[in-house]
């Protein structure tokens, strides 16, 4: 098993793969759900992600499924003391002003908390910028749930390296906790969000980043190579411009599978976690099977050889 790793300049230390909970409460119901995080936590697994508008998209759904599945979960297990629980503010339809506006931000803490059936949120995102907000409004209402003990350390997902600065800078003027993490949209076959001034910014100030879409909804494990393959999902609609795009990439993929031994997933995230800043990726599982394969990626290291060819084919 691979050494854990500290998440930027939190105090948390963890497997270098993050459970994505986005499926809880959609694709997978209850008892798929329960079984997919025996298995993360039985394979070494600590951080589960999640957020507030979990599963609001489906049909029928209002949002908070997620939560509330994992807190049936945490209820059952008793694992409480063992995982540590992320989720997320801000993209939740609100009835006055700004999803990330301080009574949203408040409001949305103490649903969440009910939700998960929990005391505290260990990591809680601002789910996305708000330039609307003022950064200093938005800072202080995280440092109230902070200093309320409702929440351990925060973080932000869908930043630009420009305003995360400006959102850091602001909280540390007013001596009030600042993002420590850092959750972007980065695979292999999608780089642009991250790499350059962001990735930069984030290695420089020690942030740690959690990415997710780690494989490119399920274009990285190989399931979609043809125009036929787009059929075998509600996906498949979307692969038609990677399919013609990054086809190399698979071919880069397969050839190290080749020579590791190692599947198509599990390559697409030992990649990513070998990036700079990178802590952990973020994927989601909805058996039991999906989740070995996901926790066999953190016992595989790339040497730089394959490292620069992925690189250089993703590019």
């Amino acid at each position: 098993m691979n050494d854990l790793r500290r998440l930027g300049a939190t105090d948390f230390h963890i497997l270098p793969l993050v459970l994505g909970g986005n499926v809880f409460g959609w694709t997978a119901d209850q008892a798929a759900s329960f079984a997919v995080l025996d298995a993360f936590v039985a394979g070494g697994g600590s951080l589960i992600d999640t957020a507030d508008v979990y599963s609001r998209w489906a049909p029928g759904n209002q949002g908070g499924e997620s939560e509330a599945m994992i807190g049936a979960w945490l209820k059952r297990s008793g694992r409480r003391d063992d995982v540590l629980i992320a989720t997320k503010v801000g993209m939740m339809p609100t009835e006055t002003g700004s999803p990330l506006s301080a009574d949203a931000i408040i409001t949305g803490c103490e649903a969440s908390l009910k939700r998960l059936g929990v005391d505290t949120i260990d990591l809680y995102y601002a789910h996305k910028d708000d330039p609307e907000v003022p950064l200093d409004e938005v800072a202080e209402a995280f440092a109230s749930l902070v200093k309320a003990g409702k929440v351990r350390a925060l973080g932000a997902s869908n930043y630009h390296a420009a305003r995360l600065k400006a959102a850091v800078d602001a909280a540390r003027a007013a001596g009030l906790p600042h993002f420590q993490v850092l959750q972007p949209e980065y695979n292999l076959v999608s780089r642009h969000h991250f790499e350059g001034q962001l990735q930069d910014y984030c290695v420089e100030h020690n942030i740690g980043v959690l990415p997710y879409y780690g494989l490119a909804s399920g274009f990285l494990t190989g399931k979609y190579r043809t125009p036929e393959d787009m059929r075998q999902s509600a996906r498949g609609g979307g692969m038609a411009e990677l399919i013609a795009r990054k086809s190399g990439v698979l071919a880069a993929m397969d050839a190290v599978a080749d020579e590791t031994g190692a599947t198509l997933a599990q390559i697409a995230l030992a990649w990513l976690t070998a990036q700079p800043g990178v802590v952990a990726p973020i994927a989601s599982a909805t058996n039991v099977q999906q989740v070995e394969d996901l926790l066999g990626a953190t016992r595989l290291t790339l040497d730089t050889g394959q490292l620069d060819r992925l690189t250089n084919a993703g590019a």
